[in-house]
């Protein structure tokens, strides 16, 4: 059976990117342990709809943890204390009744505030658009057997394809990096035959991209990967770094 619990929420309030931000405080009671956090920030938006009040924008899609888009900062921890999952993926039994809980957007200077919790990820946008496609005309479907991947390589590509592009490394990251999702995103290419012919093009641009964009350098704390939902591992980064010297000195 569910249990009640009563809530208060330390919540980032911004108009706009120009607008100088400042946290609010509300209380929610007899939030049942069985909402997941982004049902309880709508429970409370109802009741800030219902008094007049603006409510508080978050981002949100498929709430099943596919998209990423429920990208918030919870208690100084990137889409909240559970372990590898999204925002939308956590219930609030993960907190104490009676508990403070505090809400912040990502805290990057590539990701500027739109609004509250609202933040533009515009820029991972661009480093996929500088290189992170296969444009070779790949026919109609093959066989899957047609071409010979060994199962190490499938199985690490599939591995790094599973990053959902939500910056949660981002904003875990000292530094506000991108190279955990950069190296995702090399990665799953780089390991597949289909990816080879734009293989060198595709790690330089990507990464000249990334650095015109704004994130930080990588120090490797591994703080990335511990925060990341899908588990990412830092050995993509490794990858990314041979890649880059190998298109650059080639």
């Amino acid at each position: 059976m569910e249990k009640e619990r009563n809530y208060t929420l330390k919540i980032w309030r911004q108009p706009n990117a120009q607008s100088k931000g400042e946290f609010k405080t509300y209380e929610v009671k007899n939030i049942s342990t069985g909402t997941s956090f982004l049902e309880m920030l709508d429970i409370l938006n109802e009741e800030l709809t219902l008094k007049g009040e603006d409510p508080v924008y978050f981002d949100h899609d498929c709430r099943e943890g596919i998209c990423g888009m429920c990208s918030l900062f919870i208690n100084g921890r990137p889409h909240g204390p559970d372990e590898e999952v999204t925002v939308c993926q956590m219930h609030m039994r993960m907190f104490e009744d009676g508990s403070t809980i505090t809400i912040e957007p990502w805290r990057a200077r590539a990701f500027p505030v739109i609004k509250d919790l609202v933040v533009d990820r515009s820029a991972f946008d661009r480093i996929i658009q500088a290189g992170g496609f296969i444009s070779v005309n790949t026919g109609v479907t093959t066989d899957a057997n047609a071409i010979l991947i060994s199962k190490e390589n499938a199985d690490l590509a599939m591995d790094a394809a599973a990053c959902i592009g939500c910056g949660a490394c981002v904003a875990a990251c000292k530094n506000a990096s991108a190279m955990l999702f950069v190296s995702a995103k090399v990665s799953q290419l780089a390991l597949l035959p289909q990816g080879q012919s734009e293989r060198k093009r595709r790690a330089l641009a990507m990464v000249e991209q990334m650095d015109k964009e704004g994130f930080g350098a990588c120090t490797n704390t591994g703080a990335c990967s511990a925060e990341c939902p899908k588990g990412i591992d830092l050995s993509n980064i490794a990858r990314l770094n041979r890649e880059y010297f190998t298109a650059s000195v080639s």
